[in-house]
Order: structure tokens, then sequence, then C-alpha cells
């Protein structure tokens, strides 16, 4: 699935005022924040160029759709081929809409879909982009901050980008359970101040430096969203 990702990467930027990034917030935008009235806090402590990681907690699927409407540059992230594979208008689209904000497809599901996700993240922040990441890998089944992948940690380690933790407050409460539509509702936006791991350069594949530098992102997420850390991945919790 690279070969979608690079060329929506190379013809999708912000500095494009035609860009369907810019219509999409142009027209949307309005509608989005009179909907979910976001109340962004730190907005300041996100770089004004160069390669910058976005790490936050993850509640419901809307989390996707806010997060780059909040943002004044374009923020690319990773999201389900299957959003952009469907078929007929509704399928057209939803393609249309998702690339168009910065969702990059990959197939998740298969063996190597964890190392084509990482693979993408460090292409995005090698032109110099935003990547946006929840580094607990999936939405939290129960409200509470889990475990988070050590992904994370990779991506700033290979490209010395710096990380801005982000926290998502409220948008649980406005589609519970992550399906349907939500229903109008205050949201709050968090961004912490960006942290810069430069003095574990080129330790990338210590399991020990990567679990810590995770583990400190975190906890700076945890400081932002006010939630119960659990210490386990959040998918094992949904199989439980």
């Amino acid at each position: 699935m690279s070969s979608p990702a690079q060329t929506h990467i190379a013809h999708s930027t912000s500095e494009d005022p035609l860009s369907r990034f810019a219509l999409i917030k142009a027209v949307l935008g309005p509608i989005m924040r009179l909907m979910f009235r976001p109340q962004v806090e730190g907005a300041k402590n996100i770089p004004g160029d160069g390669p910058v990681i976005l790490a936050g907690n993850h509640l419901t699927f809307i989390d996707s759709i806010i997060l780059p409407i909040v943002c004044d540059r374009q923020v690319f992230f990773i999201g389900k081929d299957e959003y952009v594979t469907g078929k007929g208008l509704k399928g057209r689209l939803m393609a249309w809409f998702f690339t168009g904000v910065g969702m990059i497809p990959v197939d998740r599901d298969g063996g190597r879909g964890g190392v084509a996700a990482l693979m993408t993240g460090r292409r995005v922040l090698d032109e110099g982009k935003v990547f946006g990441i929840y580094p607990e890998g999936t939405r939290s089944p129960d409200g509470r901050l889990y475990r988070g992948r050590t992904g994370i940690a990779r991506l700033t380690l290979m490209t010395g980008a710096p990380v801005v933790p982000f926290a998502m407050i409220g948008t649980d409460k406005l589609q519970p359970g992550g399906a349907g539509m939500p229903r109008p509702g205050k949201v709050t936006v968090r961004f912490g101040e960006a942290m810069e791991f430069s003095r574990y350069e080129g330790m990338d594949r210590d399991r020990y430096v990567l679990r810590a530098v995770t583990d400190s992102v975190m906890a700076e997420v945890m400081r932002l969203s006010g939630q119960e850390y659990v210490d386990m991945y959040a998918t094992k919790a949904k199989a439980a």
C-alpha cells in the first residue's frame, strides 16, 4: 500500500491554497467548530515548520476529524484502507474526504501492517510535514489511557522530529462507542510542550530506550488528558 501513500503525500500539501485540505477546512471547518465548539489549548507548542509528531489519546472516531480542523498545519495520519475502498457515491465521497484531510491509507491487518505504517510516518516526517499518531494503536475501550506502542519512539529517534503530546477531552461523550453520528457538544484539544529525544540518537533498536521514550510520551498525554492509566495494551483489553 506504499505507492498510494507516496502519491498522496506528494500532491497534498498545506502550502497549496487550492488543495483539497484547504477547501475542506474552509467549507467544513466552520460547521465542525459550530458543532463541536473545540476549545484549543497550547496550539503555539506546534512548530510552525519542519517535521513534528503529534501523539495523543484516542477516544472515538471523530478525534481524527477534529485534530486536522484545529491545527494550522496539515496533519497526515494513518487510516484503514477500507475508508477509501468503498463502492458507489458514498465510497468515493469518503475517499475524497479522508485523503483530503491527510489520511494515508495503509493495510494494517496484514503481517507487515505495522512496518508499512512506520515507514509511511517516516516518509511524511522526512518531507518536513506533521504526522499524527495514536500510540495506543486503537481507540480506548473504556475511556482510560492504555499502554503506548513503541512505534512512536522509533519514529522520533529515526527522524529527530520533536513530539508534541496532545489530549482529546470529551469526544467520547459526543460519539460513545465510536460509531454512529456524533451529537453536538463541546470538546477540548490540549497540546503540551514539544519533547525531543536527541540524547537517544542512534538507539532506535534498543527496546529499553524505545519503551522509556514511549512511556515518557504517554505520561505527558495522561497529564494533559487527566485519564486513568492502564499498563496494558488496549487491544488486549478489548480481547479480554
